[in-house]
């Protein structure tokens, strides 16, 4: 760790605080490949459009991954099986459930077009797949293609899919992330409005798996919108300079009892919370808005967020580049670590054995052009939490 992530790390931190953690590179892959290529071969001609940004891993170590089509719409698939066999050289992805299920020319309330958030179901054995459902190009997404599936892990054959056009705007809405409850099968929906910026239509949408119902809530509420006057920094530079990032609640999950729900907002520095058991009943929205917890300032703006089995939150912080924890029992928050290497860490995930990894593939500057073809660099890091 270099002395001014040392730095920002020991500004962030409370007395008392633990010695930053220790970060590593886990594996850095230059771009992707669909393709089974030999050693030294070279990642597919539009992989600089396609940056891994969502990671999830199954019980067996699988690990899973989502390149949006947010930048073209020509990538073979937007959620992949990612062989971690592999540690450098293009990231080797094969298409799940297949390449046809991926298919942008299909079928659009049926097939996966473009995927960013996502969720392993361990418990059930399920993945659910979160689609946005326009890709690069498109002013709207087409009727039906806004919608949640969920798939067997194992076949890959579909378990359900529900359209989320009624409670998303095929114009305005930017379906983000999700967070599962898998005991009671419900999804928390993090939709930014980034399509809608700067009078982002964000919002948390609620959906049951069983009865197939959804739910809008939160409607531009202070706690899921941009903050005024705040900018969107990564390494010490403002994101898009001219046109700024503004970026509602993005990042959000659930405390291991699914008894809370956890989300931040990446153009702003703020965590907050709700009682889930709220979500779950016929609350209105003035009874919603009135349970909302502001958690604390992060310290830096931020993207993905995960609760390990102790309860505490990991959030990525793209303007220290690296981690922050929060405790929720003592209302602590840190950061936990960080590298001058990481750019805009994205996706924190857990592994089955309890290390932390996430995402770090430069989104800001790929959604900016700024990355020539070739030079594209997919890194995952990951940080060894306590046992």
């Amino acid at each position: 760790m270099s002395l001014l992530s040392l730095s920002f790390a020991a500004a962030m931190a409370p007395a008392g605080a633990t010695e930053p953690a220790a970060m590593e590179r886990w594996r850095s892959y230059a771009g992707v490949t669909w393709e089974a290529p030999a050693e030294g071969n070279t990642a597919d001609a539009d992989s600089v459009n396609a940056p891994i940004a969502g990671l999830h891993f199954d019980r067996a170590g699988r690990a899973f991954v989502s390149t949006p089509r947010l930048i073209s719409a020509r990538s073979p698939a937007t959620l992949s099986v990612l062989h971690t066999g592999h540690e450098s050289g293009p990231a080797r992805l094969r298409a799940f459930p297949s390449a046809e299920g991926n298919s942008v020319a299909a079928a659009p309330e049926q097939h996966l077009r473009n995927v960013l958030g996502f969720h392993v179901d361990a418990r059930n054995g399920w993945l659910w797949a979160l689609d946005m459902g326009f890709v690069a190009g498109e002013p709207e997404a087409p009727v039906g293609a806004q919608k949640i599936v969920v798939y067997d892990l194992k076949s890959g054959r579909t378990v359900k899919r529900i359209g989320l056009d009624a409670v998303a705007d095929r114009k305005g809405s930017f379906l983000n992330d999700l967070a599962v409850d898998e005991r009671r099968k419900l999804a928390y929906i993090s939709d930014s409005g980034l399509r809608s910026a700067p009078r982002n239509q964000a919002a948390i949408i609620v959906v049951d798996l069983e009865s197939g119902r959804a739910r809008r809530v939160l409607d531009r509420h202070v706690s899921v919108m941009p903050e005024a006057g705040v900018k969107v920094t990564a390494h010490g530079e403002a994101v898009w300079p001219g046109h700024p990032l503004t970026l509602g609640i993005n990042g959000i999950a659930l405390s291991p009892s699914g008894d809370t729900l956890y989300w931040t907002v990446t153009t702003s520095t703020k965590a907050y919370s709700l009682p889930a058991a709220l979500l779950r009943s016929s609350a209105s929205d003035a009874q919603l808005a009135a349970a909302v917890t502001l958690l604390g300032d992060v310290g830096g703006n931020t993207d993905g967020i995960v609760a390990a089995a102790d309860g505490r939150l990991y959030i990525t912080d793209v303007s220290h580049n690296g981690i922050v924890r929060f405790d929720p029992q003592t209302r602590r928050m840190e950061l936990l670590g960080a590298n001058e290497d990481v750019y805009w860490p994205d996706t924190a995930t857990l592994t089955p054995d309890g290390d932390l990894v996430f995402t770090a593939s430069r989104l800001n500057a790929h959604f900016a052009g700024a990355v020539k073809p070739g030079a594209e660099r997919y890194d995952l890091w990951r940080l060894k939490l306590p046992r």
